[in-house]
């Protein structure tokens, strides 16, 4: 496995730990009250900063775990990134425009700032998914 791949490893982890905890501590809050109600902006904010974090230590550690590794980018590892990257970039853009549509119509704060923290979501997952499969399965040739 690539040093590349680990990465992308790492971020598909990450990110699906990150937003679960996320969601469980946001429905934790909900009381029986509307959703929109919840306090969510310290969560959402402190799990991004410990996905972050925590996409960083991991990373550290498999350098740690294993120092003679490879670092270098070959061709291939170049191509698999850009792939999962244009993957994963249709997902910021549908955020950003439903976030903008859903301020137009004067949504409530709560169902914007999920929907943008979703797309983000989506984005590294599906990303970092086409990364894993491409390096297993090969790139695709059209």
């Amino acid at each position: 496995m690539t040093h590349e791949e680990k990465r992308a490893w790492i971020m598909l982890v990450v990110s699906v730990v990150a937003y679960g905890v996320y969601v469980v501590v946001v429905l934790g809050r909900l009381d029986g009250g509307p959703l929109a109600a919840v306090p969510y902006a310290g969560a959402l904010l402190w799990t991004i900063g410990g996905a972050i974090a925590a996409n960083i230590v991991a990373e550290i550690g498999i350098g740690v775990v294993n120092p003679r590794a490879s670092r270098v980018k070959d061709v291939r590892d170049r191509e698999i990134g850009r792939l999962g990257d244009h993957v994963g970039q249709a997902f910021v853009v549908i955020g950003a425009v439903s976030a903008m549509l859903m301020a137009l119509a004067e949504w409530d704060w709560f169902w914007i700032a999920n929907v943008v923290y979703l797309c983000f979501v989506l984005s590294a997952v599906v990303g970092s998914l086409a990364k894993v499969i491409v390096y297993r399965r090969g790139v695709p040739q059209w």
